[in-house]
């Protein structure tokens, strides 16, 4: 029993998930942040820690592999608890025991668990499709310290008697000022140029990333269509095929995936201005995360639960 692939999946809906007689993952909301360091981006996300103190079986997990699994909810209480006594026996050995996409657990001298969490899932739906990004540093030139490394050359100790005795020095000294300001204009002017230079080459740059995004198709692999038999377009839990800039895109989606026996639909444009496609919507999580891993293994491995009241049912 893929234990940690049952965890996985309730994870994006719950913040708990308790494993009997073991402990429990939590998740945790935490805000986008800013890697100074390395000029990295990090969009919001759960983080998932490990509590072995809480191990009373509040029955999520046995439910959700007892619907999976088509099997009766006391025949997976079993299974887990077969599973954790294998797992008790590892960590006795000193062996690290992996969940995959959740962390690894490990005893340590003491005897207790240590709960190294991994982040290769973002199990926070609301930040789908976002992902860490590096920015360039952001470099400004300060002319003010230019200025005042030229008052610094400038002799401007000389006397109004020596200017008398030798006026040469104040022409000499405008001639400076004239020659510094020039080449203060001169580089600014060729900076100008390379920023608008720069300036244009991203916004071609943008221009054709667009122009593929807007031409990029939803890639469905050509795996047997999977028979299911949902008539309800209702319910506020969505498994989502992918979202798309252009509008146009959606009706040939929803077109093909209707062909392989779903329910598709558009459920509208989200905040990010994209038009969202989805193999059906749901009354229940449980429900929902059923088609979920069906569509996952035999469809697209990228679709995603997204859990949203919508105002309007679209079809």
């Amino acid at each position: 029993m893929q234990l940690e692939t049952y965890i996985s999946d309730l994870l994006y809906r719950y913040e708990c998930v308790t494993i009997p007689e073991f402990g429990a993952f939590l998740t945790q909301r935490a805000s986008a942040t800013i890697d100074d360091a390395t000029n990295t981006f990090y969009p919001p996300k759960k983080t998932v820690s490990f509590n072995e103190q809480i191990q009373k079986n509040d029955g999520l997990l046995a439910h959700y592999v007892a619907d999976v699994e088509k099997i009766p909810f006391e025949v997976a209480n079993e299974k887990i608890a077969k599973r954790v006594n294998t797992i008790k026996a590892f960590l006795t050995q000193g062996e690290t025991v992996t969940f995959k996409n959740i962390g690894d657990i490990v005893f340590n001298a003491e005897g207790k668990i240590v709960f190294e969490p991994s982040y290769h899932l973002n199990y926070l739906t609301n930040s789908f499709g976002l992902s860490q990004f590096v920015s360039p540093a952001v470099s400004r030139e300060v002319y003010k310290t230019d200025v005042e490394a030229i008052e610094k050359v400038i002799p401007l100790t000389i006397t109004p008697e020596k200017r008398k005795a030798r006026p040469y020095f104040k022409y000499a000294a405008v001639a400076l000022i004239a020659l510094t300001i020039g080449g203060l204009v001169s580089s600014k002017y060729y900076i100008d140029q390379i920023e608008q230079h720069n300036q244009i080459a991203q916004e071609k740059a943008t221009q054709q990333l667009e122009a593929k995004i807007e031409q990029a198709t939803f890639n469905l692999n050509p795996l047997p269509a999977i028979t299911l038999n949902v008539v309800k377009q209702s319910g506020n839990y969505h498994v989502v095929a992918g979202a798309f800039r252009v509008e146009d895109n959606c009706a040939q989606i929803i077109e093909d995936l209707k062909t392989k026996g779903f329910n598709a639909r558009s459920i509208g444009v989200n905040k990010y201005g994209l038009n969202e496609v989805v193999y059906g919507s749901y009354e229940t999580a449980e429900e929902a995360l059923v088609v979920l891993r069906d569509v996952r293994k035999n469809q697209n491995e990228d679709a995603w639960l997204l859990v949203k009241e919508l105002d309007v049912v679209t079809e």
